[in-house]
């Protein structure tokens, strides 16, 4: 019962902080933090992979009617917005994929439960939302430039306590992107990535033990899937109405508050 507990807290953080800009992957080692997660390194591995399955699936769901017109269009004859769009997002993983794949070792070593560099790079991610919170929209499309540099933040955003969609957002807001589009845009141009990643661990992963429980992963996906389904919708409703200084507050109280539980154990 307890793994089944832990499993599904864990996949509510994973589905909230995924889609809210407050780093999925810095609320997930200060969970285990707090936790104690003792997992096997297959399970860990395994409930890792099924969290990120269950946000993207998520984002599949949330923006289904978008996904369908673009692949319906993208296989059609000539040029199209959403061409030029499923490009774009190309562009746009080209940064993150080349992270992954020359710094794979150091990256590994960044998630060691590092509550002094989680809290500080969440530190980083509120002035980034304070910022981008006062950005002026004006309305622009995302151009392919634009999609590149947005592509670098992502990558950044790699760093277990930086927000992937908070710098992916904001570096969209600062650039002048429509908010509608910037969100959009941010939450489709990762999914391409979280399957990669998903197939990646799965093929080099030792999924091996025998004596893993499925229950805590069914739970953990479904919590996931779930608040994933809620928080998009939410953050997309917030980045409309410039709302992102909440988000900044709270990453600063949090920020704070880890340094200093941090320091005192």
């Amino acid at each position: 019962m307890q793994e089944i507990l832990s499993a599904i807290i864990l996949g509510i953080v994973q589905g909230l902080t995924e889609f809210l800009p407050v780093s999925s992957s810095g609320h997930l080692e200060l969970a285990k933090f707090i936790l104690g997660e003792d997992a096997m390194p297959s399970e860990s591995l395994m409930m890792t992979v099924v969290l990120h399955f269950g946000t993207a699936l998520s984002t599949l769901y949330v923006f289904r009617k978008e996904i369908v017109t673009i692949i319906r269009k993208f296989f059609s004859k000539g040029e199209s917005e959403e061409k030029s769009f499923v490009w774009k997002i190309i562009v746009s993983m080209i940064p993150a994929a080349i992270i992954g794949v020359f710094f794979e070792k150091q990256i590994e070593q960044l998630f060691t439960q590092n509550i002094l560099l989680v809290c500080g790079m969440l530190l980083l991610t509120g002035l980034l939302l304070l910022i981008a919170g006062r950005a002026t929209d004006t309305g622009k499309t995302v151009t392919y430039s634009n999609a590149f540099k947005v592509g670098i933040a992502q990558a950044i955003a790699i760093t277990p306590g930086i927000s992937r969609s908070g710098a992916t957002i904001s570096t969209s807001v600062l650039l002048g992107i429509d908010r509608y589009k910037a969100a959009e845009f941010s939450f489709l141009m990762v999914v391409p990535l979280i399957f990669g990643k998903m197939a990646k661990d799965l093929l080099e992963g030792d999924f091996s033990a025998n004596n893993i429980n499925m229950m805590p992963l069914l739970a953990g996906f479904i919590a996931a899937f779930l608040t994933g389904v809620f928080a998009c919708l939410w953050m997309i409703k917030l980045v409309r109405k410039a709302q992102l200084k909440y988000f900044a507050w709270y990453c600063f109280i949090v920020g704070i508050t880890g340094v200093i539980y941090a320091l005192s154990r």
